[in-house]
This record gives structure tokens, sequence and C-alpha cells, in this order.
């Protein structure tokens, strides 16, 4: 694998652990929703922050643990919802929609209350943007295989929180969901071997519709998001 490859040779970088640690500390306690600033501006702070190859790494942690997270999340939501009725629900993470599909109503988006606090319009959104900046940088510090598969599962109930989980649009969300298909685009295209799209990806790239946006204060739409030719645009590229 490159990046092993780059690791071991030649394309070493100086990486701090005591470093990361103390990034990922900041970015953790300092931002999310308690933060007295809008998430916009917390995006662009974070970001910032993590402008470095620690920070780099510290990114692709923030994706990884959040999706791993969200996972558990859901797993346990399933248990118990068949604890209480008896039914048995699949729960894949390659393909969250037919999970959504399913069992939409009875379940709760995890992805605004994970344990690490990580918030997905804040923390979330700066770290997916980190690693779409410096996708040419990622296998010097990490396999970028599976933060590619994380990235696209945060995708995949990203999209699903609207479509099954009353998750509003807001311009927040629509962010987010942007930074996550221009970026895993990004990382694609810095691969040798991509892998192929999965599949909740390439069922709403069949889609053209328009989905409302909407102020983050106020029922207001200020804005549109057609996902399906947003992911053609960029992934199909």
């Amino acid at each position: 694998m490159r990046w092993l490859r780059r690791l071991l040779g030649g394309g070493r970088v100086q990486l701090d652990a005591g470093r990361q640690e103390a990034l990922l500390r900041d970015v953790q306690y300092r931002y999310g929703a308690g933060a007295q600033i809008r998430f916009a501006e917390q995006v662009e702070a974070v970001t910032g922050m993590l402008n470095s190859d620690d920070g780099l790494v510290v990114a692709a942690r923030i994706v990884s643990q959040v999706a791993d997270e969200a996972h558990a999340d859901l797993k346990t939501q399933a248990q118990e919802i068949h604890r209480r009725t008896g039914r048995r629900l699949l729960v894949h993470r390659r393909n969250y929609r037919p999970l959504w599909m399913e069992a939409g109503p009875a379940l709760r988006w995890p992805l605004f209350a994970l344990p690490c606090g990580f918030h997905p319009y804040a923390q979330v959104a700066a770290a997916v943007a980190v690693v779409g900046s410096q996708a040419p940088r990622l296998d010097r510090v990490t396999d970028p295989n599976p933060l590619l598969t994380h990235m696209f599962e945060v995708l995949d109930l990203t999209t699903a929180g609207w479509e099954y989980g009353r998750v509003r649009v807001d311009t927040d969300a629509a962010a987010l969901a942007d930074r996550l298909i221009s970026s895993a685009a990004k990382v694609l295209a810095a691969m040798d071997d991509p892998p192929r799209l999965p599949p909740p990806v390439r069922e709403l790239m069949r889609r053209n519709n328009t989905l409302a946006v909407h102020d983050p204060t106020g029922p207001r739409a200020v804005a549109g998001i057609n996902l399906g030719a947003r992911m053609r645009e960029r992934l199909l590229a």
C-alpha cells in the first residue's frame, strides 16, 4: 500500500502524538453545540487549527470516531427496538438506507448526540474540510481507504437523516453534505486504486430532485441542493 510505503520510506513525515492529543482535546472542548459562535465560524476556526500534518491526523481521527460511534449508537437502538418489539433490524455500515427506510420513525439520528461530543456542523464539517484540502498528503500520515469509507458512512447518515430521520435541511446541514461530497472526491482523486462508490451514493446519484435549504434560525428557504447532481459532478469527474 502506498501510504504504508511512504510512512516507512522517503515519504515519512514528522508527527507528534502529544501535539495531536492536545489539538484533539482543544477542538473537542472549545467547539460544538455549546460554543457561542455560529457553526460556520467554528468550522473556519477549527480548520485553521488543523492546518498541519498533525492536524490532518486529528481530522481523520474525528471523522473515523464519529462514524464508529454512530454505528455503535444505531446498533444499540436496533437492539432496543428488538427487545421491545421483537422486530429485527439490520445495521449495515456500507448502506444505512435500508435501515432508515424500514425503521426511520423509530430511530434517533445519531450525529447530534455522540459520546465524543463532536457536532456534525462544527468539528465534523471542519475535519472533513481539512481532509479534502490536504488529500494529496493523506497517504503520508494514514491509510486513506478506511477514512474514505468513514466519510461515505457519515454522508450516508446525513442524507438518510434528511429523508427518513426528520433532520432539517438548513444551510449548516447542506454545507456538511457539500463538504463530504467535495472532500471524498478529492480523496478519491488522490488514490492510486480508488474503490467503487458505495450503494447509497450510487442510489442518490440516480436522482435529480432539489431539496429546499432553510435558514438555521427560521422557516424561510434560502437555497436548494440537488444531491444527485452534486455527486455526479464531483464523484464522477
